[in-house]
């Protein structure tokens, strides 16, 4: 252990500023040059944000996990926004022709026969000629969707050196960046064609990804609709349009979804099918979402130790009362929404609305449950209404009652005080000119008039600017001397962990079969322990050796990034941990034993 500044323990201060900020639309309209040598900019960006991490590094427009060079501070990171530049372009916007080859490959992809449409982008790919570039980028979707970023980004890459700097191609790569968690390249390779005119809407579409992970949710419907307007047939923007929709508007565009062929997986489509039988149900309660009963704009809650003996302390509790029945539920950053047991569903009374899994950690696939509704919700102080909530079918919940993801609470400020053993929430601070917004317990963005940009209030300044995918709260990482990796922030997970491709990078890893990691998924068969890690993120450090380190595909299949780590409750119990879910920022506020501050 390596000290800097006042001992902390198990971890130490760093003078890092933050690392993760926002792509604020000021900053995004900027100039960027164009990847046109893809595997040159891939190096470039292992170099980011330096090698000397006890000096202050400066925020970019754009994430700092790749940039190749210290860029100027983000508009984000004052309150204080600038006037954005804007670029007209007159699009054609009607049916593109394509070859009758490509016709079919392009129609074997929307609606999910990725082997076929594999196949026929290769034989078109290969013989060359005019079609080659629209072969390579279709090929690269294909193997992003069979979960083959590597194969992705070769087939990017040739497609992007028959035509340097210009769309498809160079659109096609800035996907591959997205899903290998390199947002920087990722946003100048959608941004910079759009820049010149040269418009794609899966520019757009990559763009709004970006934006909704940096809580840019305005902006991102602006790019969505977009795409959407030029290419409404494309599954890929319909999936991106659907989150701009208020809830009468989703609940037709689903029916309409799910009435055809589409490129989802059998488990995405059964997760639409679930979410439209839970729509369909909410619209016939009144009040239709869960939300205050009480008057009450702040709580304090007590944290329930969970014990493993006497003495180990495996994680902390709420107490939750589901139609006056009490649960002992683990606060879990890494999960979404409440999940109980079974026990704990029937004492209370939940009403079933339709049979969904429960998937997690572990290789033996999801586990049965369904989603039900509950009439209150008691957490503390506060009083909810109409609320649903997941149930497993099973007697515990990984030896729990249950979980509370604590996007739950993602309308305050979330503030996780574990040396305090407190939960406390209070009121966001409003947007300017704007009143305070009535607290739920609806963890989506908003829709509609009432979406906003990333607002990073003065009290919240040295806040760090995180990436979030739904419930996942995503910080960039560094291990060792490593570009910043993207980490689960996860007070559910039992330690800090590495992904072995990840912990390749930067250290030797060892098979440990005596090591066992259990989840909702079951036991975890591959398991290693890194021999020296050391995780940086935010102002801190912690150096660890014999780091756990197993595979997380299934998170970053499911977010679209990749995932490299987590940042874990061994850890994360020392730490007050506040988080603000609506603006993508998180604090780490670390008091040292005896101290007042």
């Amino acid at each position: 252990m390596r000290q800097v500044g006042p001992r902390l323990g198990l971890l130490f201060a760093l003078a890092l500023s933050a690392s993760a900020p926002s792509l604020h639309p000021q900053e995004a309209e900027k100039p960027q040059q164009a990847p046109s040598a893809p595997a040159q900019n891939a190096n470039k960006a292992q170099q980011a944000p330096g090698p000397d991490a006890a000096k202050p590094q400066q925020a970019s427009s754009a994430p700092a996990q790749d940039a190749a060079k210290p860029q100027p501070p983000a508009a984000a990171q004052t309150p204080t926004q600038t006037q954005a530049q804007t670029v007209t372009c007159t699009v054609d916007t009607s049916p593109k022709t394509l070859s009758a080859p490509l016709a079919d490959a392009l129609h074997l992809y929307r609606t999910g026969k990725f082997d076929d449409a594999a196949a026929a982008y290769s034989v078109i790919a290969a013989s060359g000629g005019p079609d080659a570039v629209l072969a390579y980028t279709g090929l690269a979707r294909v193997y992003l969707k069979q979960n083959k970023p590597s194969d992705a980004f070769d087939a990017a890459s040739k497609a992007v050196a028959l035509t340097p700097g210009k769309t498809p191609a160079v659109t096609a790569l800035g996907e591959v960046y997205f899903r290998q968690g390199k947002m920087v390249l990722a946003e100048q390779s959608f941004l910079y064609p759009l820049e010149a005119c040269d418009v794609d809407p899966r520019s757009y579409l990559g763009l709004a990804r970006i934006y909704r992970a940096t809580s840019n949710y305005r902006r991102a419907a602006n790019a969505v609709a977009q795409a959407y307007k030029i290419d409404p047939a494309d599954p890929d923007v319909q999936r991106a349009y659907m989150g701009t929709l208020n809830r009468s508007d989703l609940i037709q565009f689903l029916r309409d979804y799910l009435s055809r062929e589409t490129n989802d997986d059998v488990e995405e489509r059964k997760n639409y099918e679930h979410e439209l039988a839970v729509l369909e149900f909410q619209s016939e309660q009144p009040g239709r979402t869960c939300r205050i009963a009480s008057k009450l704009t702040a709580t304090e809650t007590r944290l329930e130790p969970l014990l493993n003996g006497p003495n180990r302390i495996r994680g902390y509790g709420l107490v939750v009362k589901v139609n006056g029945a009490s649960a002992k539920l683990r606060v879990d950053t890494g999960a979404s929404g409440i999940l109980i047991d079974k026990k704990v569903a029937e004492k209370a009374g939940v009403k079933k609305i339709v049979e969904q899994k429960a998937k997690g950690i572990g290789d033996k696939g999801a586990a049965a449950g369904y989603v039900g509704f509950a009439d209150t919700l008691q957490i503390g102080d506060l009083q909810f209404t109409g609320c649903t909530v997941r149930v497993l079918e099973q007697n515990s919940v990984v030896n729990e009652d249950g979980l509370i993801g604590t996007n739950m609470f993602a309308s305050y400020l979330v503030d996780i005080d574990f040396p305090k053993g407190k939960l406390k929430l209070t009121q966001l601070p409003p947007y300017p000119n704007e009143a305070p917004v009535e607290a739920t317990l609806d963890a989506r963005p908003a829709t509609g008039a009432n979406l906003h940009d990333r607002f990073i209030a003065p009290e919240m300044k040295d806040y760090t600017p995180i990436f979030r995918f739904n419930h996942a709260l995503l910080i960039p990482t560094k291990v060792n001397d490593s570009a910043p990796m993207l980490f689960l922030i996860d007070t559910g997970a039992f330690d800090n962990t590495l992904t072995p491709d990840a912990a390749k990078q930067v250290t030797k890893i060892s098979r440990n079969d005596n090591l066992k990691v259990k989840g909702i998924s079951g036991q975890v068969k591959d398991v290693y322990t890194a021999d020296e890690a050391s995780l940086q993120f935010a102002r801190f450090k912690d150096d660890r050796q014999n780091l756990v380190t197993f595979n997380l595909d299934g998170s970053s299949k499911a977010w679209g990034t990749e995932v490299s780590g987590a940042l874990g409750f061994r850890m994360l119990r020392l730490l007050d941990i506040k988080i603000d879910y609506r603006d993508g920022l998180v604090d780490f506020i670390y008091t040292p034993p005896g101290s007042s501050h």
